[in-house]
């Protein structure tokens, strides 16, 4: 049998084993105490069962050690030959870590700085065992190849993680928001990786696609109405999950190295990146929570919660088309399309109040030109 058929029939097996579990996974969280109470900040009014991500670890895992091990062939590398399992189970390990910190996170709640801790060792635990690594950055549009010491190495890729895991576990607001984001910047990740990182790097958009499959599986009980959450658990597992995987394509030598991760993960990173200097305005620490997030000001201007779960995917489809152009312009062209996307963003963001009351510095040039006299 040809590897493609047995490939798709692990995706079939994967989507499918994450659907008939989940309901599982719901009667499990309840009966440990991982459930949404309603509060000032959450949306839900009444106790949501959470820790959903355990759905989508277990079929991930279940399918990249039990399944591809044994289809997927060895590949050579500068150091020698390459199995699947030596690739993938550092991945694995390191992700349990976070599985625990989150699951333990939905039952008791820990501190910012125990969660912080858990991410901090699961991070370093993916640079210590394996090549998931920040160890070299190519500058965008024909820049040279900078290479890292290994101990810049171990800061820089816990410094990416941290702040991808993080980025993704903001969004986690409405149903099936951060579960269908991260679905569309896996996807996104896993075709340019296929199209630009070559067949050295071939696992990658392997494992990348069998992840969505797994996300797939649990979305239809994740989409509003949901019937269980995501959780810390899950957000944080697919955050760190995002975050290692777009590491390998960190490496590639003919890419937009950075930019494209960064472009793919555009709606969490904006939303973090306007969240700090949000607060950084008001003179609020960083770690204060507010409902000034991009899906509540969406809520605010009458979007029904379905609707704006589903602009916010339309945006992040635009990240995502934007990132796969950027990989076949120029210099020059790529250039342009990233001044037009940032010029674009910052107009909406605007637009829909998410850097805060009278804070709209396009708006009102435009309004003075469209309102001068000549």
């Amino acid at each position: 049998m040809p590897f493609v058929i047995k490939y798709l029939i692990v995706l079939f097996l994967t989507a499918t084993f994450s659907f008939i579990i989940t309901p599982l996974v719901i009667r499990l969280v309840k009966k440990i105490g991982a459930v949404d109470k309603p509060n000032a900040r959450r949306i839900n009014k009444v106790v949501m069962p959470s820790a959903g991500g355990l759905a989508i670890f277990f079929s991930f895992t279940l399918s990249v050690l039990l399944f591809l091990t044994y289809i997927v062939g060895t590949i050579k590398t500068s150091k020698g030959y390459l199995t699947y399992f030596d690739y993938v189970f550092p991945l694995v390990l390191s992700s349990l870590i976070i599985i625990i910190t989150g699951l333990i996170d939905d039952i008791r709640e820990l501190s910012p700085k125990w969660k912080m801790l858990g991410i901090v060792v699961a991070a370093t635990s993916i640079w210590a065992f394996s090549k998931f690594r920040f160890d070299n950055f190519k500058i965008p549009f024909g820049g040279p190849m900078l290479n890292f010491p290994p101990w810049l190495s171990l800061i820089l890729t816990v410094i990416w993680i941290i702040s991808i895991t993080n980025a993704v576990n903001i969004i986690d607001g409405l149903d099936g928001l951060a579960s269908g984001v991260s679905l569309i910047s896996l996807f996104t990740m896993g075709l340019v990786s296929y199209l630009f990182l070559g067949n050295v790097n071939v696992y990658l958009p392997i494992t990348i696609f069998v992840l969505c499959a797994a996300i797939i599986g649990f979305l239809p009980y994740n989409f509003f109405p949901a019937k269980i959450y995501l959780g810390d658990t899950g957000a944080l597992y697919l955050g760190f999950m995002i975050s290692v995987l777009s590491l390998q394509g960190l490496k590639n030598a003919t890419a937009v190295a950075v930019l494209t991760p960064m472009l793919i993960l555009g709606v969490p990173v904006t939303d973090t990146f306007a969240a700090i200097i949000r607060r950084k305005l008001n003179n609020q620490k960083v770690s204060v929570a507010d409902k000034m997030h991009l899906h509540h000001r969406l809520l605010s201007m009458g979007l029904s919660h379905k609707a704006a779960v589903l602009v916010i995917y339309g945006i992040a489809l635009i990240f995502s088309l934007i990132s796969i152009i950027l990989n076949f312009s120029g210099r020059v062209g790529g250039i342009l399309l990233i001044i037009a996307s940032i010029f674009g963003l910052e107009l909406f963001l605007e637009t829909v109040g998410v850097w805060g009351e009278n804070r709209q510095p396009l708006l009102k040039i435009f309004t003075r030109i469209g309102n001068s006299k000549k």
